[in-house]
């Protein structure tokens, strides 16, 4: 079994965090691309993530402030779903990865860095995308500024 280590995730993880949920307030805006809003559904979202693993790091958000999916109702489970689905097109049209994780943490515990807010990652891969940078030199390599990122995304959920 290979490991994938993700140290410099620690930083944000123990962070202080703003006293507003990032996920209720975003959608509230009127500022899509400043917040890296990707698609507005009736009751989810997609927003890039700022501290993302990978180029294309999305998540899937409720409006609702739930922290589970338990609390999820079927009109939002199945929503959400189906935003991943268009994820998963929209980057693989634009980035080509050779794969995907995507994942959901419920609580602190599970590596949740919101756990107050639900969200789904999607998280592209790309066959030889760990590096040796964050273990030897505390450094995470993201290889394209997350603006450039949104720009070939966002066209891609609206088809």
């Amino acid at each position: 079994m290979e490991r994938i280590f993700a140290p410099w995730r620690i930083r944000y993880i123990l962070a202080p965090k703003p006293r507003e949920c990032v996920f209720c307030k975003a959608p509230e805006e009127d500022r899509d691309e400043e917040n890296l809003i990707l698609y507005r559904g009736k009751t989810c979202y997609v927003i890039m993530n700022r501290n993302p693993y990978n180029p294309g790091h999305v998540m899937i958000c409720p409006y609702r402030h739930i922290s589970s999916t338990e609390d999820m109702l079927d009109e939002e489970l199945i929503e959400a779903m189906k935003l991943v689905n268009l994820s998963i097109g929209a980057i693989k049209k634009a980035m080509n990865p050779d794969g995907f994780n995507i994942g959901v943490n419920i609580g602190k515990v599970a590596g949740a860095g919101i756990a107050e807010h639900l969200h789904i990652h999607v998280v592209p891969r790309w066959n030889g995308d760990t590096s040796f940078m964050p273990v030897l030199a505390d450094v995470q390599i993201i290889p394209e500024a997350l603006e450039e990122t949104y720009e070939k995304l966002r066209p891609n959920y609206y088809k």
